[in-house]
């Protein structure tokens, strides 16, 4: 077990909620906690920390050994603050040194940024448009831009770069019609900036000589001519109902839609978290993360709270796939995160890693208060295997929690800031937000309401007044449950999508969320994900996306050059999955429960046809209507 100081003791607000019944049969959930007051405009944050705290690290990445930055900074590379832990700035191999960036020094040149970016003609109708992925400079540019009341649109890089076509990425953009494209690489980015609309002017921090970039350094080298004055009049200018941010949607049900994110919707959002998390106002947090700032749990939910509560981010620039879980792995030895934030198949991936290298996890724990999982359910072996390693290195179970929201919501509308004991309970609302369940079929649908929540999709009128209810509350599309129907105050339990559910021939419902997160769990490890197949069927089947570490355990004879089909059909991997579900099947009392048959898919799925997200969600319509022949196929076995 590692030896830990005295952990310090995390305060949340009670779990208090009030229930009122709704006319149609339902409930509106809300909490007693009156809103606390909210920040004006981001910005504001900024300001406040580089005051109150100048020295102290807001922002720190990777840089390969002997680069330059693009902005100048009075701390050196690898500078250490007082406030931080021994060791952070530890550079591990060709990854290079942690590069770090003050508030004093972002204050500096964030107003530097806005002093040229009011020079060019940009606002809501000509936004500025971020490609690439985390990074320093994407960061002090966004920030720069927003407090002068410029809307910025952080694109996911996989429209960029992992997508065949670069359709999500022109619709995109020929929605926005920005007025400046920012990519920090140029060269990695050329094919996207290349197809940036004539007469856009685009903007990069390295390379990009092919597409005529203007350099980010030159901005910052120029004088700033008195603009100062011009700064500090946007700034007060820019307030509650001002759009900071359009962020898109995943596009799982049809093309990308912009969601607009005004100030008032983020700065509410944070005041609402410090109220039920209130240890944030003694704590500052230190994160890890490579949650991208293009989707809300990253970019609002966690670069945010970091901003709000004067923190410190370093920039993880790995993620959860197979050949790059070691960057993080290697980040997390080299920093100690005092929260820890990701998705469920992070921890997926991060975890064999953790409960092997003794190293790794003695480092991961010295410093954590805090665990939280969101953006999809997850499994409970997870979950379990997490408190495993808690006692394991801490001796005790760390604050294991969740939280609920949308794009739309920016995003958290419900917060688990009280015990839980197993997966899948997202809490309760936050200050402010109104959650009502409506009665749908056997489930209860979630909509929201209140201060978090968007005034609509950007150019899309109609998409908007679809989204609402006669009554203004978002239709989430998500459903719950009372984890306890006796007791409110136990939270609500994520109860799948809505539109996800389907019957079987027998006009049995199935819940395809709950479904398939069990499955998973109790797959022996054979299944990264899973499509729930059997609408108008007279059973239910699944369509396994294979964790391929564990097949490559169960089929080593064939080596490493055999192909994809080959070792999925080895008779190793056969025999492991069938005893699986076998076991599965035991433990369901309905046979609607059970799961008749599984057929693994070879092909990954597709980014371009809309079959996952760069976070790795599934899209299990888009899944089931694309692999109609494996579908068939899977219903032709016995």
């Amino acid at each position: 077990m590692t030896q830990r100081g005295t952990p310090r003791p995390l305060a949340f607000a009670p779990a208090h909620v009030d229930v009122a019944p709704h006319r149609d049969g339902g409930y509106v959930l809300s909490s007693p906690l009156p809103p606390a007051p909210a920040a004006r405009q981001i910005g504001v944050w900024l300001r406040e920390w580089a005051e109150r705290a100048p020295d102290r690290v807001f922002l720190a990445e990777r840089r390969a050994r002997g680069a330059q930055p693009t902005f100048s900074s009075a701390a050196a590379p690898a500078t250490v603050p007082a406030t931080a832990p021994a060791a952070l700035a530890a550079s591990t191999g060709a990854l290079g040194d942690w590069f770090e960036v003050s508030y004093a020094d972002a204050r500096r040149q964030v107003d530097r940024l806005a002093a040229q970016l009011l020079q060019r003609d940009l606002g809501p109708e000509r936004p500025v448009a971020i490609l690439s992925d985390n990074s320093v400079d994407a960061a002090l540019l966004a920030l720069a831009a927003m407090q002068v009341g410029i809307p910025v649109a952080p694109i996911s890089p996989a429209y960029s770069l992992l997508a065949r076509d670069l359709g999500k990425l022109r619709h995109c953009l020929e929605l926005l019609t920005p007025g400046l494209v920012f990519a920090a690489d140029g060269d990695t980015f050329s094919r996207a900036l290349a197809s940036v609309p004539a007469g856009t002017p685009t903007l990069v921090s390295t390379g990009g000589a092919n597409v005529r970039a203007e350099r980010l350094e030159d901005w910052l080298a120029r004088p700033d001519d008195g603009a100062n004055a011009g700064v500090e009049a946007a700034f007060a200018r820019t307030g509650p109902d001002t759009i900071a941010k359009f962020l898109f949607t995943s596009g799982s049900t049809g093309v990308p839609k912009a969601v607009v994110n005004t100030h008032g919707m983020l700065c509410a959002n944070q005041a609402a978290i410090r109220q039920v998390w209130t240890f944030l106002a003694q704590c500052p947090p230190t994160i890890v993360d490579w949650l991208p700032w293009s989707h809300t749990f990253g970019g609002n939910h966690n670069f945010h709270m970091v901003l709000a509560n004067g923190g410190s981010l370093y920039i993880d620039g790995g993620k959860p796939a197979p050949h790059l879980i070691a960057t993080t792995a290697a980040n997390l030895r080299a920093v100690p995160p005092t929260l820890y934030f990701n998705v469920p198949r992070g921890f997926g991936l991060l975890l064999p890693l953790l409960e092997t290298d003794r190293t790794l996890a003695a480092r991961f724990f010295e410093r954590l208060d805090l665990i939280f999982y969101a953006g999809a359910a997850l499994p409970q072996d997870l979950w379990e295997r997490v408190e495993a390693l808690c006692l394991r290195e801490t001796g005790r179970v760390l604050p294991m929690v969740s939280a609920w929201g949308s794009t739309e919501t920016s995003p958290l509308v419900t917060s688990v800031h009280f015990p839980i004991p197993r997966a899948g309970v997202i809490g309760l609302p936050v200050p402010g937000m109104r959650l009502k369940l409506v009665p749908s079929g056997a489930k209860l649908e979630l909509r929201v309401a209140g201060p978090c929540v968007t005034p609509g999709y950007w150019r899309q009128p109609e998409l908007t007044s679809e989204a609402f209810d006669d009554e203004g509350y978002y239709k989430i599309g998500d459903a719950g449950a009372f984890a306890d129907p006796a007791d409110p105050s136990k939270g609500i339990v994520f109860d799948g999508r809505v539109a996800e559910d389907f019957k079987l021939s027998s006009g049995t419902w199935i819940n395809a969320g709950r479904l398939r997160v069990e499955a998973i769990a109790n797959s022996g490890g054979l299944l990264a994900d899973a499509v729930v197949c059997g609408h108008d069927r007279d059973d239910v089947r699944l369509l396994g996306i294979p964790d391929w570490n564990r097949v490559n355990t169960l089929a080593t004879d064939l080596g490493p050059d055999a192909s994809p089909s080959a070792k999925l059909t080895h008779p190793c991997v056969a025999a492991a999955l069938a005893e699986a579900f076998a076991h599965f099947n035991q433990t369901r009392e309905r046979a609607s429960e059970r799961i008749t048959a599984v057929r693994l898919l070879a092909e990954p799925p597709s980014i371009d046809a809309g079959e996952i997200t760069d976070k790795g969600y599934l899209n299990q319509a888009a899944l089931r209507t694309n692999r109609a022949d494996d579908v068939r196929a899977l219903y032709a076995s016995q």
